[in-house]
């Protein structure tokens, strides 16, 4: 994987997450209060989706 492409990557990771903080930042401070009082097994499990979910674009739509 060439560099600009990696970094492409963590550029868009950072748009997308800039996104919500941005447009909605009353929403956002509810949603990490909220998820802050989350079970560590549910936010590993929540963790765990994202990364099968990002593994399984990846393979698609290589």
């Amino acid at each position: 994987m060439s560099m600009q492409i990696f970094v492409t990557a963590i550029a868009l990771v950072l748009i997308i997450e800039g996104i919500g903080p941005l447009l909605f930042p009353q929403k956002w401070k509810k949603y990490l209060l909220e998820l802050s009082g989350q079970n560590q097994n549910v936010l590993r499990r929540l963790g765990g989706s994202l990364v099968t979910a990002g593994i399984v674009l990846l393979i698609i739509f290589q």
